[in-house]
């Protein structure tokens, strides 16, 4: 018999309750004891008490498995209820990123990070898809194969942020052009997003379950066969893709001042916190219906009001629930890692992990020779974009939502992502000692 209403909610706030206490005893366990980033723990505590591990075996009394394993052929391994959770979570979280983006920062340092970046863009991307296809049988064009490419690209600029302003290298000729090269990173990690959702959705499927076409225009199946493809409607739909994000982004911009105007109207309690996170919410839904993603949506909003007055305030106020809403989402990705699944991937998620550094050190390391640093320069700077953390598994997540990839590809995603954070610290701090990382101090 199906649950009612309030088994469904209380079988939630269970979930709920385990999921949080799991996110800061595994972050407390990777910041204290391992100094590592928080996200590393909340991925491993999501692994542990997933449906695929401990949380099977957790029975509620008239409820049933804590986490029940998944049920046939779902990509989802968890209730539908908890995954609309996790991506109002991934929402927020891109959000409060645009808000505090530092456009200035990017403008001041743009044309070194801008070639800094786009070599760790390309380099990755392309590497990725090419495993793919060679480990699968799949092409480079097919929706699997991009998705991970795409989750190869954005360097996780909070790892390191950290890592540089725990050794005083923040303010290094290396240290600025790695967090302007990262911040560059993920503004192409995105347009590489929204290129290959309009690219690998031939139709989207709404919740009723009916294929609509998607208002992009897809050009592949979801199969990712594509016999003779027509690279001019490729750039069409690319350019119609780039556009949209571009639009909504300036238009977030342009219009800043007069939604701080208009907000700061309010004078009731909460007002500003309150319209900022509607607008926001509304935006990442336009934004879906248009064929791209919510988090898109999510960003170029927070970016567009990263210039006004009140985004200090508005980081401030959420920091709470930044901290209340977004390890549920990590969480929730470990939950979706299939052990048995990853271990027949192994040798794809070893070569995977391998590519995954050798893109970013070369890719970003031989364009920072030629802008005026040493060898030893460019290898902090290409080690520095080295990590991948939050990007990476909310692409991975996007992709097994969309049927796109399984849970085995999935799982090696998460492996590139792990292994990258972990060795980033541990390469970047003893590369920072000697001497200066310029040609021409």
């Amino acid at each position: 018999m199906e649950q009612n209403l309030t088994e469904v909610v209380l079988h939630l706030v269970f979930q709920l309750a385990v999921i949080l206490c799991a996110a800061k005893v595994g972050g407390e366990i990777a910041e204290r004891f391992l100094k590592q980033p928080a996200v590393l723990g909340e991925l491993a505590m999501g692994m542990l008490i997933g449906p695929f591990a401990l949380g099977q075996y957790v029975h509620l009394p008239h409820i049933g498995a804590l986490f029940p394993p998944p049920a046939g052929h779902t990509p989802i391994a968890v209730s539908g209820e908890l995954w609309a959770f996790a991506q109002v979570a991934v929402v927020v979280l891109l959000f409060i990123a645009g808000l505090e983006t530092d456009l200035k920062n990017i403008l001041r340092y743009g044309a070194k990070a801008f070639v800094i970046g786009l070599g760790g863009a390309i380099f990755p991307f392309f590497l990725g898809a090419w495993a793919t296809s060679v480990f699968t049988e799949h092409g480079m064009m097919s929706p699997m194969a991009l998705f991970t490419g795409s989750a190869m690209t954005a360097t996780s600029i909070g790892i390191t942020a950290r890592v540089l302003s725990d050794i005083r290298k923040l303010g290094t000729p290396e240290g600025v052009s790695i967090l302007a090269a990262a911040v560059i990173d993920d503004v192409l990690g995105l347009l590489v997003l929204v290129i290959v959702i309009a690219m690998a959705a031939g139709a989207a499927v709404d919740d009723a379950g009916l294929a609509r076409p998607n208002d992009l225009g897809g050009l592949a199946a979801a199969d990712g066969a594509q016999p003779g493809l027509d690279w001019g409607e490729l750039g069409w739909v690319a350019l119609k893709a780039f556009g949209i994000w571009v639009g909504i982004t300036a238009a977030g911009i342009f219009s800043a001042k007069y939604i701080e105007r208009l907000f700061s109207a309010f004078k009731a309690s909460g007002a500003k916190i309150t319209l900022s996170l509607a607008l926001c919410f509304l935006i990442a839904g336009l934004v879906e219906l248009f064929g791209l993603a919510m988090i898109i949506g999510a960003y170029s909003i927070g970016l567009g009001l990263s210039q006004t007055e009140m985004s200090k305030e508005l980081i401030k106020e959420m920091e709470g629930l930044y901290h209340a809403l977004v390890p549920v989402f990590f969480v929730v990705m470990g939950m979706l890692v299939s052990f048995s699944a990853m271990r027949e991937e192994l040798v794809f998620g070893v070569v995977l992990s391998l590519l995954a550094i050798a893109s970013k050190v070369f890719g970003c390391g031989l364009p920072a020779l030629g802008l005026g640093f040493n060898v030893r320069g460019a290898t902090r700077i290409g080690l520095g974009m080295l990590p991948r953390g939050e990007f990476a598994l909310i692409i991975a997540g996007m992709a097994l939502a969309r049927g796109a990839i399984d849970t085995g590809l999935f799982g090696v995603v998460v492996m590139m992502t792990v292994v990258t954070a972990f060795l980033a610290p541990v390469l970047l701090v003893p590369a920072f000692r000697g001497g200066g990382g310029l040609r021409n101090p």
